[in-house]
């Protein structure tokens, strides 16, 4: 996917969404503002295979959310949020645990998800969001143990190798619940993103073909009420 299209998908789609949505089903005006937190497990997909097991991260940062309607008894609206969040990768060889690698990732991403749930508008409510994320590389770090020069069959080019596309955007998805009360709305969720984009160059000439994140996280968020 080109990112012309890509970003050319996420603007039409906030376009015509919510004001296709207002045209049907039983309205509302909830906008709703907080603050959210949690952590993650992450990984990289490369192209040639890297071996590793999931590097935990930490992710943070604010929520906005505008329920628009009730159709059918499904709660429709979208969220965006503003992120700090860490990802990378952390290799492991069970064949050789003296060698040790881990680069971490610092990024600001911003996902732009549909939210649609389901049960009481004051209660307890399941909820899905899904929707494009972008996101903006910050900086990096990593830590190396071992004597790698001893295991030439090893891919470790990605090593030495600094980022060079820092613009990152994929697909995220993610369900959990809520409970919306007069103190302010929990959520309690778990959610993917799988990145579209590497942050490697990968044309021919280049030894990666592929170097995209995968990432879990668990969250919890609280938001407020500004309109109703």
């Amino acid at each position: 996917m080109k990112l012309n299209t890509f970003l050319a998908t996420i603007l039409l789609s906030f376009l015509f969404a919510l004001p296709g949505l207002a045209q049907v089903g039983e309205q509302r005006h909830n906008f709703a503002m907080g603050i959210n937190g949690g952590i993650n497990l992450n990984s990289v997909s490369f192209s040639p295979t890297v071996r590793q097991s999931n590097l935990m991260g930490i992710n943070g940062g604010f929520s906005a959310r505008y329920i628009s309607e009730i159709y059918f008894k499904m709660i429709c609206g979208a969220q965006i949020e503003v992120n700090f969040s860490q990802h990378g990768w952390k290799e492991f060889y069970e064949d050789y645990p003296e060698l040790q690698y881990t680069r971490k990732m610092t990024y600001v991403e911003i996902p732009f998800m549909a939210h649609l749930a389901f049960g009481k508008e004051r209660g307890v409510q399941g909820f899905f969001h899904a929707g494009p994320q972008i996101g903006f590389f910050l900086g990096d770090s990593h830590t190396q143990s071992g004597d790698w020069e001893n295991y030439p069959n090893l891919v470790v080019e990605q090593h030495e190798k600094a980022v060079e596309n820092k613009f990152d955007y994929g697909i995220t998805a993610g369900a959990g619940l809520e409970i919306r009360t007069k103190a302010g709305n929990f959520m309690v969720e778990g959610r993917y993103y799988y990145a579209l984009s590497d942050f490697y160059q990968s044309s021919k000439k280049d030894y990666f073909s592929r170097s995209a994140h995968g990432v879990i996280s668990a969250k919890i968020t609280y938001l407020f009420d500004i309109t109703r």
